[in-house]
């Protein structure tokens, strides 16, 4: 679902990195796969072609979070209503 995204922080020399993956488009999907010690990250489209993929080796893997999209919008953060505006004719 559009807004569906996936945090991905990997364990580097430095410190770590934070890497994110977005369903961009309505009707994609972001999945997330973990065989063979590899962590695999992958936006898809409906009908279940890869349009993005991220591969991370799972030992280096610190944290996945998962953020799905909103289902309705936050009390508040809807469309604003105005007050209509006084008559002029009484």
């Amino acid at each position: 679902m559009k807004g569906d995204r996936v945090e991905i922080v990997v364990s580097a020399d430095d410190g770590s990195l934070t890497y994110e993956i977005e369903a961009t488009r309505a009707g994609r999907r972001v999945e997330v796969s973990n065989s063979r010690g590899v962590v695999e990250v992958a936006e898809l489209t409906r009908t279940g072609q890869p349009v993005r993929t991220a591969r991370f080796m799972a030992s280096r893997v610190v944290a996945l979070v998962e953020h799905p999209a909103d289902e309705a919008p936050a009390e508040g953060t809807g469309r604003a209503t105005k007050p209509a505006p006084p008559s002029l004719f009484g």
